[in-house]
Formats: structure tokens, sequence, C-alpha cells
């Protein structure tokens, strides 16, 4: 199994978080895994993106220029990396930050509603842990124990006591993740 992910959206949306946590997640299962970010200067507002790749064997590269999964958190990235896409991946779109819905019929398309969720859960901090859930139900690249385990590693002591909080946010995005086509 190997998967090669692009994470993509606005800084502040915790794209780059998201992606640590994922490669974490594979590395507390004994997998082989990259995280390369991307961003501009501007540490909110501006775009940043993610590659993720995990794998049961070794990795040859980081840099890819097509993806099995894309999840895209807004119009520029849904642009952007739509038509980087193998046929048959997957798109996972948050429909907050989309204006114009992805248009590919070779690939599946998973519409997820974080931001309303997140309000719904009234703390916005947990959208991009909403996402990772739906990612991890349609595309189960690591198990829930991993990334529960990652989150111990990757958060600060001190935001140790969040965990619970972060893993009903992605329980929560494996509940509303919809199938588009």
């Amino acid at each position: 199994m190997k998967k090669e992910i692009i994470i993509s959206g606005f800084g502040g949306q915790g794209v780059l978080s998201m992606g640590k946590i994922l490669a974490y997640s594979g590395l507390m299962e004994d997998k082989e895994v990259t995280w390369m970010p991307a961003y501009g200067p501007e540490q909110r507002g501006g775009t940043a993106n993610v590659t993720v790749i995990v794998s049961d064997e070794r990795i040859s590269s980081p840099i890819l220029s097509k993806y099995d999964v894309a999840i895209v958190l807004n119009q520029p990235s849904l642009e952007k990396f739509e038509p980087k896409l193998k046929p048959g991946g997957i798109l996972i779109y948050d429909g907050f930050g989309i204006n114009t819905p992805p248009v590919r019929s070779d690939i599946k398309i998973y519409r997820i509603d974080a931001m309303n969720k997140a309000a719904e859960m009234k703390n916005s901090k947990v959208f991009n842990m909403i996402v990772l859930g739906g990612l991890l139900k349609v595309c189960p690249v690591v198990s829930l124990e991993g990334l529960n385990k990652a989150l111990f590693k990757t958060l600060p002591e001190r935001h140790h006591h969040l965990i619970p909080l972060n893993m009903e946010a992605v329980e929560a995005g494996g509940n509303i993740i919809q199938e588009i086509r």
C-alpha cells in the first residue's frame, strides 16, 4: 500500500498540521512516510500545501507530480490540484471554501462540510481534524489508534487534554463526509 496525498488550503486552516499528524500516524504504525510542506510568506490567508506519502515500502522520492488523494480547502487549491489527481483518485473538498465544484468524472469526489461541523462543535480549531476524519473514512491510510498516538507525539504536553476533543472531531468527520460521485 502506498498513498500519495496532497493537502491544500489557506494558511491558518491547519493544512500543515494535518499533514504532520498524518505523517506521524504512519510512523506510529512503522510505515515509511514523507512530509513536504510548501507555503507562501503569509502566516494566515496565503496558500499552503503539504505532500504526504504513506507506504509499506521504501519511498524513492518525496516530489510528486500526480496524487492518489487531494484534499482541497479553497477554490485556488481545487483549480491547481484537481488536474493533478491520478485517474481513479480521491478528491475531498470542504463545501464552505469551494465556489465551483469539481468536474472530473474519472475520480471519486467527496464533500465534507467541516467548517459547519466545527462551528456546531463550537471550536473552529478542530476543522482540520474533522477533514482528517473524513479522509480516514474513505481512505484508511492509517488507523485511529495510530492517529491517537501521533497526537501525543505532535501536540505539546500542555495540549494533551485536547486529544479527546480532536478524536471526537475525527469521528465526526468520518460521519459527515459524503460521496458526490
